[in-house]
């Protein structure tokens, strides 16, 4: 397949779509993202996938809804990377697993438990789902420089929403230092890997199962407040690997 044919989903072709891109799971993220920037337009909006491509400070950067879960996470991923995208930051929401991680907590993941299906279609469990460490460094980075707290460390991403879960299976997590949940980041991980391309992650936690917090119980703000800082420091750590791509040219 030329690079330059349009995607079959994503609905985009080489030229639309720049190195870096954001990828939240709602497409109304994603104009809310868009809107962080100097400057944006509106690439394509199909299924799922709202696309928008524009600058901050000078920067092509592309955001991207994924829809949720990994099935559709890596369709959009795979075809983004087709194109010419080579640097992939999840800006999404999670929940807590840990009794520090409230509503309203800021998680960067380094690597994530693989609960899903479609990574395992890819290659065997035992392959870990794990950010890129320069991705990583950056998102830490850019929360300190904006002097946002934000915790940093494993989470579990599955794909059965509704399904019921295996006794022992959110205990074992927790028991395990998983931070949080969510249902896009082991796809990312697994298929960025497998391409050569990097990839992180960043959750604005929206509950605690542990703590009894759910957005519909009173802490919507809290999340909303999380979401805004969330962005901020996913603009600024592509910042911090556009000039660090720089000086390696």
């Amino acid at each position: 397949m030329s690079e330059n044919t349009l995607q079959h989903h994503i609905q985009c072709r080489e030229g639309d779509v720049a190195k870096y891109v954001l990828l939240p799971g709602s497409p109304e993220r994603a104009l809310k993202i868009a809107q962080h920037l100097d400057e944006f337009h509106e690439v394509a909006r199909h299924r799922e996938y709202a696309i928008f491509t524009g600058k901050k400070d000078g920067i092509d950067i592309t955001v991207s809804s994924t829809g949720m879960g990994c099935p559709s996470t890596a369709i959009c991923v795979e075809e983004l990377g087709k194109i010419g995208a080579d640097t992939f930051i999840r800006v999404g929401s999670a929940g807590g697993m840990q009794e520090e991680i409230h509503s309203g907590s800021i998680v960067i993941y380094t690597a994530a438990w693989r609960d899903d299906g479609t990574s395992a279609i890819y290659i065997p469990l035992n392959y870990p789902a794990v950010a890129d460490r320069h991705v990583v460094a950056a998102l830490e980075k850019g929360a300190q420089q904006l002097n946002i707290q934000a915790h940093v460390g494993l989470g579990a991403s599955g794909d059965a929403f509704y399904a019921k879960k295996p006794a022992g299976s959110t205990e074992m997590k927790h028991d395990a230092n998983i931070l949080a949940g969510e249902m896009e980041a082991s796809a990312l991980f697994v298929v960025s890997a497998l391409r050569g391309w990097r990839a992180g992650c960043i959750v604005a936690i929206d509950g605690n199962i542990y703590l009894n917090e759910k957005k519909k119980l009173g802490t919507e703000h809290l999340f909303r407040e999380a979401e805004e800082k969330e962005i901020l420091i996913a603009l600024e750590a592509v910042k911090i690997l556009y000039e660090q791509d720089k000086a390696k040219n």
